[in-house]
């Protein structure tokens, strides 16, 4: 593909998208109008704004190289996850540039004896309870579109579903969370008990 092929619609430089074609490859960046249109809006339809490139990133690194990029540069950018949400919030107003975190989907570990499962954020929310029913375990944060909707939507958007009557929604249930700011650093918030505690 050459480098006039591969332009975005809008003000994004040739030097930005080079860069971040470095840090995620050619197949994690998404820029052709007619492939955006799927990234338009979430489950809420009735506004409706495309960005101008989606960024799919496979690790919390090259989120964080990615973000570091577009800080760099001025540039707003958004999160996805599923974008089935109803509340608006994965609609890109005024930040041409998109993170999905759809390649982000492994589960990494599951602690049954301290009732822990870690998981990057593009992971189904039904994953996780698939990932234990066996043993006798749920999670219980159950939206409606929990077949497709992300841990991480889950947790920008404090999710629920029936379930959360009894045990409470998304945030009664994360012990804590690495993530990775605006100019590209990565905390670490809360954490196994045990690791708070001692």
């Amino acid at each position: 593909m050459t480098q006039e092929n591969h332009r975005v619609a809008g003000p994004l430089s040739s030097e930005v998208v080079s860069e971040l074609r470095n840090i995620v490859g050619e197949e994690g960046l998404i820029w052709r109008a007619s492939e955006l249109k799927v990234y338009e809006c979430d489950g809420w339809t009735m506004e409706k704004t495309a960005p101008e490139l989606l960024v799919l990133p496979r690790t919390t690194e090259q989120v964080s190289h990615t973000l570091k990029v577009l800080h760099r540069h001025r540039i707003a950018f958004l999160p996805r996850g599923a974008g089935t949400g109803l509340s608006g919030g994965a609609l890109p107003v005024e930040a041409p540039v998109m993170i999905g975190t759809a390649r982000m989907n492994r589960i990494l570990s599951i602690d049954l004896a301290n009732r822990r499962i870690e998981v990057e954020s593009g992971v189904a929310n039904l994953r996780v309870t698939n990932a234990v029913k066996d043993q006798g375990y749920f999670y219980a944060p159950d939206p409606s579109s929990q077949v497709a909707c992300t841990i991480g939507g889950n947790v920008s958007e404090n999710s629920g579903g029936p379930h959360t009557l009894k045990y409470g929604v998304t945030t009664n249930h994360v012990l804590g969370i690495e993530l990775v700011l605006a100019d590209g650093e990565v905390v670490e918030l809360g954490g196994p008990l045990e690791e708070r505690c001692g």
